[in-house]
This record gives C-alpha cells, sequence and structure tokens, in this order.
C-alpha cells in the first residue's frame, strides 16, 4: 500500500492518537501464529523499548504486556499489586482517576477516596493528611495527566509521600508515557501503565504496565483477584516462554515496533518539545477566536486543553464536531461534570500546520453556526 493512499486525519481526541503512514503499514505483514519464536523476539523488543521510555532498563523494572484497552491495566494494577490486608488510596481529582475507584467498588478491594477539585494539582499536604487519617494505606494511586482536564499531576512528590508512609505507588500514565519525560526510579514510581494507541503513536490494542521486579515477585502471594488480569501471571508467562498468557493484538505488536523505532528516532526531548510548540498554537489559536479555556496554564499537561463552551445563542457542539469532521479534524467532548466544554489534544503524529488549518476550519464552523 502506498502512503499516499492512506487518507490523512487529524485526531484532536484524547486517543488513539495519529499515526504516521509507516506505522499503520507496518500493520501488512504476512499472516504468523504468535507462538512462533520469530513473532516473540519481536514481542521482547517491543516490551524492552516500552522499559527504556521510563528509563527503567537499569533500574529493576519490567514490563508486563496486555491485549486491551488502557483500563486493563487500571483493572491489572490494582487487583494484582493489593496484598490480602491492604487497603488503596486513591487519590481522585478527575474522570480517569474516578475510574480507579470503580475497578476498587468491583473488586471489593479496600480502599479509601480522596476526592480533590478537579481544576487543579492534586495537593501533595492533603494527601499526607488522608493517609494519617485513615491508615493501613499499602497503596498510593492516582493519575498523571488527567486527560478529561489537562491538569498535570506532581507525581514525583505524590510518590515520595506514599513511600515515606511505607505504601506502593502505582500511577496511570496512559496519557503522559512518551510524551512528557519519565523516570520511574526518580519520579518514585512502582508500577506505571499505559496504551500503544497513545504516546507511542501506534495502534489500539496493546497495552503495558512496567513495574518493579521486586513488586512483581512479591505479588505472587497475593490474592488471585483476576483470571485474565493478573499481572504476575502474565509477567511469569512471558518471562518463562517470551509469550503473552493468552491471544497477543499480533498487528498491534508490529505497528508498535515501528512506532517505537520513530519515537527514538525523534528523540525523548525532541518529541516533548514538538508537544509543547503544538500547545502553543493550540493557545493561540483559541485566544484569536475569542474561546476560554477551562484550566489555568500553569497547570495544564501542554497535552489536552478543556475549552468551556461558548455563550452564543447559536453554539451546537455536535454541529462543530460535524463540520470539523468531514474536512478531517476530530475533536471531543469533555469530562467536566455539570459543565459544557470540549477538548482540543496533541498527542500524536501532528505538526503546527495541523493546528493552524484546524483553527482555520474551526472559525469557519464558528461561522456557519
Amino acid at each position: 500500500m502506498e502512503a499516499s493512499m492512506v487518507e490523512r486525519k487529524v485526531l484532536l481526541n484524547p486517543g488513539p492518537a495519529t499515526t504516521t503512514d509507516t506505522v499503520k503499514q507496518a500493520q501488512v505483514v504476512p499472516d504468523i501464529c504468535p507462538r512462533e519464536h520469530e513473532f516473540g523476539a519481536v514481542m521482547q523488543s517491543v516490551a524492552d523499548d516500552l522499559v527504556r521510555i521510563v528509563h527503567g532498563e537499569h533500574a529493576g523494572y519490567e514490563p508486563i504486556l496486555f491485549c486491551g484497552s488502557g483500563t486493563v491495566c487500571i483493572d491489572a494494577a490494582l487487583s494484582s499489586f493489593l496484598p490480602q490486608d491492604g487497603r488503596v488510596l486513591v487519590v481522585d481529582n478527575g474522570a480517569y482517576s474516578h475510574r480507579a475507584v470503580e475497578v476498587c467498588e468491583y473488586y471489593g478491594l479496600p480502599h479509601h477516596e480522596l476526592k480533590l477539585p478537579i481544576d487543579r494539582p492534586i495537593d501533595v499536604d492533603e494527601v499526607q493528611r488522608c493517609i494519617d487519617g485513615v491508615g493501613g494505606i499499602s497503596m498510593v494511586y492516582t493519575t498523571h495527566h488527567e486527560t478529561g482536564t489537562g491538569v498535570l499531576n506532581p507525581i514525583r512528590e505524590i510518590g515520595q509521600c506514599a513511600h515515606d508512609n511505607g505504601a506502593i505507588f502505582v500511577v496511570d500514565t496512559t496519557s503522559s508515557l512518551a510524551m512528557i519525560p519519565l523516570d520511574v526510579a526518580a519520579d518514585n514510581i512502582d508500577a506505571c501503565m499505559a496504551s500503544a494507541q497513545k504516546g507511542i503513536q501506534g495502534m489500539t490494542g496493546l497495552s503495558f504496565l512496567i513495574a518493579k521486579t521486586s513488586l512483581m515477585e512479591e505479588s505472587a502471594s497475593y490474592p488471585k483477584r483476576s483470571y485474565y488480569c493478573n499481572a504476575y501471571r502474565q509477567y511469569m508467562h512471558f518471562k518463562k516462554t517470551g509469550q503473552m498468557h493468552f491471544t497477543p493484538p499480533v498487528q498491534a505488536i508490529y505497528a508498535a515496533r515501528q512506532a517505537l523505532d520513530e519515537y527514538f528516532e525523534e528523540g525523548e526531548a525532541a518529541k516533548w518539545a514538538r508537544h509543547q510548540d503544538l500547545a502553543r498554537h493550540v493557545h493561540e489559536g483559541l485566544r484569536r477566536l475569542g474561546l476560554e479555556e477551562v484550566i489555568a496554564p500553569e497547570f495544564q499537561s501542554q497535552l489536552v486543553v478543556a475549552v468551556r463552551y461558548p455563550d452564543w445563542p447559536s453554539w451546537d457542539f455536535d454541529k462543530v464536531h460535524d463540520y470539523c469532521y468531514e474536512r478531517g479534524f476530530t475533536i471531543y467532548p469533555g469530562k467536566i461534570e455539570e459543565e459544557g466544554t470540549f477538548r482540543i489534544c496533541t498527542l500524536g503524529a501532528i505538526a503546527p500546520d495541523d493546528i493552524d488549518s484546524f483553527f482555520a476550519v474551526l472559525e469557519h464552523a464558528l461561522h456557519e453556526g
């Protein structure tokens, strides 16, 4: 398939992200049984490079691959890394942290939800006061980048607070890993997670945990709360056989291999600088059109901008979405309860020219309304 045959769509939604044609075409491979050694070698290289992204390869961290969306890793981390008599503190300042509360409820895991304002980063002093008040916390869990709002949380400081109180720190890095530089050891992370369709700019179907080897091994004695999502079981099967326990997303893994090659070719610092540059173009475009951002600039991730619905009689999000979609740009509704918002996300293989072209289309959409 020629690259020119692939229609370009610019996804400004929070995932899946826009991909390169080379990543798309990497999925077109001869059919292969995923139990073949040849495919196992591809999977192993992907796993190793995922750990490299967060600088865990020399710090005692291991990858665990799953077939599924990012939520499979929230499920796996909470159900696998909590000891028999443990309790989870979920620090919740947005929709994606709250998803962890729902997982705890479904499994009946002992947990406490510290609900904090969604329009600002987590206050670490509040976390400490909660730990002191609740007692018995063995895991602190939160989200690095709250994708519903674009708020970035201070995970290094939260992780230090967890460790100072004898708890492990598990963090959802689904929409920050491979975009915002991370160092799992320096950031006090015991386990983190992501999906291939976001920061590495791959395809949907592959998700992964990156966890301390010591945590993985200790979790062998923890209650087995899930058959499919048990992290230790998946980890040990991969370690012994070079295979995922259950059928892997074959084509997504080939795409991930290509996406990782492109990630390392661009480089961590250059990629982060590109995302920041894209964010500047978004901020400028919103100011020019008189649209209001929900989150204060100093609290933003520079990956997601939450935009308040304008107070215009003619405003209709669905009409604006459809107008932009028909012209190759996808925007997405917000995740802020009782407040009308939409999001402009810059997670994928997009350039400043894409953002400028989008705002030209958005301006026409607003006039059309």
